[in-house]
């Protein structure tokens, strides 16, 4: 038998925001199923990667917005806002705040031949083009708007492969990344101060920690050989240690530090706990943390899955009891990716994982965590309430189990079979199956 019980009188602080997405679902350049995200009250959108390879020549992406890098910054007529002003206003109008990457899409072919992955001509330039693509959205700068987007994150994973010729993101070296880190972290917090956050950097990465001798990840197996994959995550590593030491030596700005994971629920507790020890043993306590890329089942087989759900909210519950700030799901888009794992392609239709979303994003909106206790590890469970209404969810990533709970309400079951389905259970005793989820709200 599994006992859960809730203390509403013990409140613990604001449900945090760890149902927020990655690329929205767009589909061309029509935002018809943002208001999913709406529906899920889904609060933040990550734009990486966003309309495919190269931002789909049209989106997000710094060469996409401002396309001729020898034209003047200062004039409006040097930037293609349109097409991402669409998925910007979709956002806002769904009540999901834009979380701004400030870079390139991810080049897979890179191998073949290299686009936009290298490091930027002139960083100073890049810091002011950078500036005028938030003085459009944040102060209503050619022909712009007044939304007031918070979160604006300096490239993505420039630490994707210390071999160079094998990097996805970043044909550089780590001194010039730090460089273009330094020069446009500063040249914004000159410029907004602290009406946006400035943060990255998108890190790849902490699976080292994973094995005893800091070589290979219990989750990509225990040989002992020297693969490429022990080069990669050890100079993913190696890249935090110099980062983090050049940030703290130079003070320069961090509001939040960004990596990502995709790991089990199991390993992303590890990987939050070193990256909470690490960033407060170097005087960085109040720096946000954000796991802004993540899925717990990146797999063909998964997608679709109540695994595939219960996974992703267990990892949401086990994040909320932690120092992160933000989680982003990679990713919400509409597509055959394996990471795509809101909703069906072909039908358009949300898939289980997407109910897992909106059952958190019903405690997210109710606000306050409660006391909850759970006497089985395998099983997961997360309450809220407004002081009026109060709600829990609950998932077993083990196998089936008797539950009893000391809360009763109208129940809602989610998993392969059963979209947030109304259900009646017996609160004293009901079977919780294997990567099911129960969503219960009095």
């Amino acid at each position: 038998m599994t006992n859960i019980t809730l203390d509403k009188s013990r409140r613990l602080g604001k449900i945090k925001p760890m149902h927020a997405v990655g690329q929205p679902p767009i589909i061309g350049t029509s935002t018809d199923m943002f208001h999913y995200l709406k529906e899920a009250n889904i609060p933040y959108s990550r734009l990486h990667d966003v309309g495919g390879w190269f931002g789909g020549n049209l989106f997000v992406d710094v060469p996409n917005i401002f396309r001729d890098f020898t034209a003047d910054e200062n004039d409006p007529d040097s930037y293609t806002f349109e097409f991402t002003d669409i998925i910007i206003k979709g956002l806002v109008e769904n009540g999901c705040e834009p979380y701004f990457r400030l870079g390139v899409t991810i080049e897979n072919f890179h191998y073949i031949k290299a686009f936009r992955i290298f490091p930027p001509r002139d960083f100073e330039k890049w810091a002011r083009i950078c500036e005028h693509i938030i003085r459009h959205y944040n102060e209503g700068w050619a022909n712009g708007f007044h939304y007031g987007i918070k979160y604006w994150e300096i490239w993505n994973e420039p630490d994707g492969h210390c071999d160079t010729s094998k990097n996805e993101m970043w044909k550089g070296t780590e001194e010039e990344y730090f460089d273009l880190y330094r020069i446009t972290s500063k040249h914004l917090k000159k410029c907004f101060g602290d009406s946006i956050m400035v943060g990255g950097y998108a890190s790849c990465g902490f699976y080292q920690v994973l094995s005893e001798q800091h070589v290979t990840g219990a989750a990509f197996g225990t040989t002992k050989v020297i693969t490429d994959w022990d080069k990669r995550i050890n100079g993913f590593m190696e890249f935090f240690y110099k980062f983090i030491d050049i940030v703290v030596k130079e003070g320069l700005p961090l509001d939040f530090f960004s990596y990502h994971s995709y790991g089990s629920v199991e390993d992303n507790k590890k990987f939050q706990t070193f990256a909470e020890s690490y960033l407060v043993s170097h005087g960085l306590e109040n720096v946000e943390i954000h796991l802004n890329e993540w899925n717990t089942t990146p797999t063909r087989e998964a997608k679709g899955t109540a695994s595939a759900a219960s996974n992703a909210l267990a990892n949401m519950i086990a994040m909320q009891n932690t120092k992160m700030s933000m989680m982003c799901y990679y990713d919400a888009r509409v597509g055959v990716s394996v990471y795509g794992g809101l909703f069906n392609p072909m039908t358009l239709e949300p898939l289980p994982a997407y109910y897992s979303f909106k059952a958190f994003g019903s405690l997210y909106r109710l606000g306050t965590s409660v006391y909850t206790e759970c006497d089985n590890e395998n099983v997961y469970a997360l309450a809220s309430t407004n002081g009026e209404k109060t709600a829990v969810v609950i998932t077993n990533l083990g196998d089936d189990t008797d539950v009893a709970i000391n809360f009763k309400g109208n129940a809602y079951v989610i998993d392969e079979g059963h979209p947030m389905t109304e259900t009646n259970i017996n609160f004293e005793a009901f079977t919780l199956s294997k990567n099911s989820i129960i969503y219960i709200e009095d």
